[in-house]
């Protein structure tokens, strides 16, 4: 589908995700009201989408709940969040809207994945995953040297590690390792590292994309989530950026990647035609300065939906 025919077709349906129970530094519940401030939906109807009335998915704050299990922290709350995100986000597909969802720590994804795979599963189809980071996400609770979910939910889309959280709407995995990509990745723990290696997935490291360019790193990954598949989701951490890029976030890695290389990422997923949905994870604006990293994470949204140059 062109972007021209997902302006005319689709709405833009935005979910706001104010969740940071997944990772250790507090404020990534404040990044959907960050991008709001940036002016996400205006400038979404600036370049032609209709965009629907924005809504929340309800997050407990962390100091109103006990932690019961140091391994996985905070499951209980992550687990009701992620369902009741994955429960949404599977409805306004089979609404035959886009789902734009906006975080919020990066343990939303199994909701927002879990629900895009759904519907495409109901439709006996696969869908392939575009994972923007500069970490692997594939941590299981057994192996995480912290207990935060943030570093685990792509080990639990592909059908690892806890059972509850691998089983959000009653299937798993959600996702063939054959039909994930990994982009920008520098930062792995020791025992992930194994995990990574054994899963099947394709991973694109910055050497990657040093040594061969973003251009062509992002037409491996197209062909590895297009390959067989219905389209792709895109799941974009903002901390895949280089820290002079994307200060605003708590888990910064020196050596990422550029501004202009992260657009052309982004401008690669609208042109494919095939990109479902996309959300935004990971940005902390109270580490940030002057809102300078939802404004420029707002600029790659609107690559991503089709903005160009020209």
């Amino acid at each position: 589908m062109t972007i021209e025919e997902l302006r005319d077709k689709h709405t833009i349906r935005i979910i706001g995700v104010p969740m940071d129970l997944g990772a250790s530094r507090r404020g990534t519940d404040m990044g959907p009201s960050a991008l709001r401030i940036a002016g996400l939906g205006a400038r979404l109807r600036g370049i032609g989408f209709n965009v629907a009335r924005e809504e929340d998915i309800p997050v407990p704050a962390m100091e109103t709940r006990s932690l019961e299990d140091s391994n996985a922290r905070y499951k209980p709350q992550i687990l009701e969040v992620c369902t009741e995100l994955a429960e949404r986000t599977r409805n306004i597909l089979d609404e035959g809207d886009f789902p734009l969802v906006i975080g919020g720590d990066h343990s939303i994804a199994m909701g927002t994945f879990s629900g895009v795979s759904s519907h495409f599963h109901e439709q006996n189809e696969k869908i392939g995953l575009i994972w923007f980071d500069a970490h692997g996400d594939m941590n299981i609770p057994e192996t995480s040297p912290s207990g935060n979910i943030h570093g685990m939910p792509l080990s639990h889309l592909l059908g690892k590690g806890d059972p509850d959280l691998s089983g959000i709407l009653g299937f798993a995995p959600k996702v063939d390792p054959r039909n994930v990509a990994i982009i920008g990745l520098r930062s792995i723990d020791a025992l992930e590292r194994r995990i990574i290696n054994e899963s099947g997935i394709k991973a694109l490291t910055m050497r990657d994309i040093d040594e061969r360019g973003m251009a062509r790193v992002a037409c491996e990954a197209l062909e590895v989530v297009n390959d067989g598949t219905a389209g792709f989701h895109v799941s974009f951490d903002v901390d895949g950026c280089d820290p002079s890029v994307i200060p605003g976030s708590g888990t910064l890695v020196p050596g990422g990647v550029q501004f202009r290389e992260a657009h052309l990422l982004m401008e690669y997923c609208a042109d494919a035609g095939t990109m479902t949905s996309l959300e935004i994870v990971e940005l902390n604006p109270f580490l940030d300065h002057k809102n300078i990293s939802a404004e420029r994470t707002l600029e790659l949204i609107l690559s991503a939906m089709g903005k160009s140059i020209l």
